[in-house]
């Protein structure tokens, strides 16, 4: 999997991964900062969150635009110091009045514009290392490491999130509990009484605060600002990871500088440039743009549904999840046990793929170390420990990255035997899997009350994390088919001069899609929960049969 590849494609995917460590970070927090901070509903949230991912990956169309007319690297390099702004403006504390929102929301922008220049035309320059005849063969897999560096990154982001939180809230001798924000922000509003009001009261006795009218407004104010200010520690972390991933690509520009070329570039370099520019009548221009749209329609349903995991997903975690996990569960609650688990994968393949006794040896020993220092550690926790809703948002980036080298040894297994699903058909098989996905949540989902009854429930009603925990597992399988496959699809299938810009369109329908995540999120209240997921099965399902529908005219342009 590793082997014969350009080594400019791990410079540039070890960049990414900085920068997708701080966003994750971000992303992990965001809807519970919204909600905790400002006492935004559902729906308020619902649609800023929507409209912030909808811009992350929108403008990369005006990125795309720009490096063809100016270059990928310049881009990428003013993309990552607009983001560090961003970031800085976002992890300075604000009040929670109109100003402090006006701050959030500028910060948004910078974030979502800095993203804009980077993200896309840093995967334009890991499609141009594969435009030499040398390494083409190989650009399937290696997007599908790109896409893995991507979530090594991802992984970390959340334990950085909760471990930022739990500590600044111990330091103010509070502990975290998902249902204090709401009811904080209606008990200072003085729209809590009844049951809620009884289940607040509780609450704060949990925290060792006296339940008198003074002492409960007090409470009530102080866990609001101090959970706040730990989220906006958390997003400096973003900071950091910036820092650490323009070091990355600037020390390792040399491997990758032959990949920084456009068209326009090309043709000033008078054919001096290693990248090998492919003459395209206009029919075929045409028909690989319309392929590509068509592509472009179906994966916005996706995006749509795989980005409730920041939203929906979420708020299912906080307050329909259990917050403590037992036995075997717990294993997956520390993220170093799943770093373990990783490596034992890796072990296990290099294993069966190392051509040298050493490299058999050396594989097998470190698998079983892996496995050994699993076993203690996970042998050292303590019986029943506690969740933070954001822990969950680990699970996605674990299993990409556990499972990349298993999707690939299948594929290449089926390559051999002539048998590789076509990219489009990988799309189209990855969206009936994602509808497998949420159809788990609409089974897990029968008998939970609705969101809008929560306050004023006192049952046990709250689920096994093991439903979110299986919930992620199928939506990367769904992932692994169609994300990287897709990027991977329009580096190739690209009319060379617009390239940018089509890597733009597929960033631009990923946008639609993020932004159409708000759907169910502004749903979210008065509808049975399996109603919510059921649309997403839905929609799953349409977008599989329609790709299949137009696959002949896909696949001939592959």
């Amino acid at each position: 999997m590793f082997e014969g590849q350009p080594k400019g494609l791990y410079a540039l995917a070890l960049a990414n991964t900085g920068e997708r460590f701080g966003y994750y970070t971000m992303l992990a927090i965001f809807t519970l900062f919204l909600q905790a901070k400002f006492g935004f509903t559902a729906t308020v949230t619902s649609n800023i969150f929507a409209g912030f991912l909808a811009l992350v990956y929108f403008l990369p169309v005006v990125g795309g635009i720009l490096a063809d007319k100016f270059g990928f690297g310049k881009m990428v390099t003013s993309g990552i110091v607009v983001m560090f702004i961003g970031y800085i403006c976002l992890a300075i504390p604000t009040g929670n009045n109109a100003v402090g929102i006006a701050a959030m929301v500028g910060s948004l922008f910078l974030i979502a514009l800095g993203t804009g220049l980077f993200k896309g035309n840093l995967q334009v320059m890991v499609g141009n290392l594969y435009d030499d005849p040398k390494y083409s063969a190989k650009r399937d897999t290696a997007f599908s490491i790109f896409y893995m560096a991507i979530n090594i990154g991802a992984l970390f982001a959340p334990t950085a999130a909760e471990k930022i939180t739990d500590w600044y809230m111990k330091t103010h001798n509070y502990v975290y509990n998902g249902d204090i924000p709401a009811l904080a922000h209606q008990y200072l509003d003085g729209t809590l009484s009844g049951e809620a009001l009884t289940k607040f009261i509780s609450l704060a006795s949990s925290q060792n605060v006296a339940t008198d009218a003074s002492s409960l407004t007090n409470f009530a104010n102080d866990y609001i600002n101090v959970l706040s200010q730990s989220y906006h520690m958390g997003f400096a972390v973003a900071c950091v990871s910036l820092i650490i991933s323009m070091l990355i690509y600037v020390l390792g520009r040399k491997t990758f500088k032959h990949a920084d070329v456009n068209v326009k570039q090309e043709a000033e370099n008078n054919g001096e440039s290693s990248v090998h520019v492919q003459e395209l009548t206009p029919a075929e221009t045409k028909s690989r743009v319309v392929a590509l749209c068509l592509v472009f329609a179906v994966v916005i349903f996706f995006w749509m549904a795989f980005h409730q995991n920041g939203l929906t997903l979420t708020f299912f975690a906080r307050d329909y999840t259990a917050a403590t996990a037992t036995g075997l569960t717990r294993i997956g609650f520390d993220v170093w046990n799943l770093v373990l688990i990783a490596i034992a994968v890796y072990g296990i393949f290099a294993i069966f793929q190392s051509k040298e006794s050493k490299g058999k040896i050396i594989s097998t020993i470190v698998t079983i170390v892996s496995l050994v220092v699993l076993y203690f550690n996970y042998n050292a926790m303590d019986e029943s420990i506690s969740i933070l809703p954001q822990k969950f948002q680990q699970f996605n980036p674990f299993f990409v990255v556990a499972l990349t080298p298993v999707s690939m040894a299948v594929f290449s297994y089926l390559a051999n035997k002539g048998k590789e699903p076509s990219a489009p058909r990988k799309i189209g098989i990855g969206m009936f899997i994602a509808a497998v996905g949420f159809m788990i949540m609409v089974l897990g989902s029968f008998g939970l009350p609705v969101p809008d009854a929560l306050a004023s429930t006192t049952g046990d009603y709250r689920v096994t994390p093991n439903l979110l925990i299986g919930t992620y597992l199928v939506l990367t399988f769904a992932e692994l088919f169609l994300s990287p496959m897709g990027i991977s699809f329009v580096s190739k299938v690209a009319p060379p001069k617009y390239k940018g810009l089509m890597m733009g369109g597929w960033f631009a329908a990923t946008a639609i899609g993020n932004y159409l995540v708000s759907i169910i999120g502004m749903l979210w209240g008065s509808l049975p929960l399996w109603i919510l997921w059921g649309i997403l099965v839905v929609l799953c399902l349409i977008s599989a049969v329609f790709i299949f529908s137009i696959m002949k005219r896909l696949e001939k342009v592959c």
